[in-house]
């Protein structure tokens, strides 16, 4: 999956694979969580967001099932 780098103070990389609908989110710290079942609009509207952090905090983070995988 490719990472694209965004400018946040929270979030440093994004990830997205439309075929499982798996959020890649690596954070500024260096930890690394997956979001699962999230739908195409949830990642257009994070890349799209004046802050990634703050549209994370908002509509993926307590909505979506995560794993910490780094």
């Amino acid at each position: 999956m490719d990472m694209i780098s965004v400018n946040s103070s929270a979030i440093s990389k994004v990830g997205y694979d439309a075929d499982t609908a798996t959020l890649v989110l690596e954070f500024t710290k260096g930890n690394v969580y997956e979001y699962y079942d999230v739908p195409q609009y949830e990642y257009d509207g994070l890349m799209s967001a004046e802050s990634a952090g703050s549209y994370a905090s908002k509509n993926i983070y307590k909505a979506y099932t995560q794993n910490k995988i780094g």
